[in-house]
């Protein structure tokens, strides 16, 4: 019987060892675009959302992060050329209308395949003028801002035990204090729920249902939205912390989680 190449050469024992430190090599990490541009209201907590989201990718080995921090940073980085470059993009407290270099390219790329994350004030971007039908980004997102009222204590309520952004919660997820979005443009039947309130988050005996966090479908991109995000103390929080974590990691097609409601 012929022996293989392989087989000729090393010895059976030295080529399990060969075989199994090919399996457990990493996988090269996601590139991501971290955008941060404001054109109206400036979060004081977007320094730290960089720094933490940028810790989160070293520690995971996940994904690496690339800045759009200036207007001119995110017109270069959002050329139909360039968007090929990235994984994903993560729109961190962003807020008004951002100048991407082409805004149709951008949300193609993200229908292709490339995953998207926004963070508490990236539903209060790209609105559309008064009396016109909602923004193509507001379609993508899933949602938008429509108001707040004083920064208040919430317990959201897990409603996906088993997605990634809300396994580490168990069964409610507690803020001492907060802004919490009230969010308009909104169709809970296209998303699947993550985190709700069964409240009015001011008005506390007001029963209702609020979204805080949801994911969905894009296409082929997979989409992932929380609500919070605020202050600099939330950004701190380590469940929070695992709460993005997830939400990333499963935008990028790195962890199972489903994108419709249940």
């Amino acid at each position: 019987m012929k022996r293989s190449i392989f087989a000729s050469i090393l010895p059976v024992s030295a080529l399990l060892l060969v075989l199994l430190s090919l399996s457990g090599q990493a996988a090269e990490p996601k590139k991501i675009l971290l955008v941060t541009v404001t054109k109206e209201f400036r979060h004081s907590s977007i320094p730290t959302a960089i720094k933490v989201i940028g810790e989160l990718g070293e520690k995971s080995k996940a994904f690496t992060i690339d800045l759009a921090f200036t207007e001119a940073d995110l017109a270069a980085k959002t050329t139909p050329e360039n968007l090929q470059k990235y994984d994903g993009f993560i729109f961190a407290n962003t807020t008004g209308v951002l100048p991407l270099a082409d805004k149709a390219a951008f949300l193609n790329a993200i229908k292709s395949g490339k995953g998207f994350v926004g963070m508490h004030s990236a539903s209060d971007t790209f609105h559309a003028p008064k009396g016109q039908p909602v923004d193509p980004y507001t379609e993508m997102l899933g949602g938008e801002f429509e108001t707040h009222n004083a920064q208040v204590g919430v317990e959201c309520l897990v409603q996906d035990r088993d997605h990634p952004a809300t396994k580490p919660l168990g069964e409610s997820f507690c803020i001492e204090r907060e802004e919490i979005y009230l969010i308009k443009s909104y169709d809970p039947t296209k998303v699947n729920e993550l985190l709700v309130l069964d409240k009015h988050p001011n008005k506390k005996k007001e029963a209702g249902h609020f979204p805080i966090a949801w994911c969905k479908q894009y296409g082929d991109g997979k989409v992932f939205y929380t609500s919070l995000g605020h202050r600099e103390d939330v950004w701190m929080n380590e469940t929070y912390q695992k709460h993005i974590l997830g939400g990333i990691k499963w935008s990028l097609g790195l962890e199972p989680g489903s994108a419709t409601s249940k």
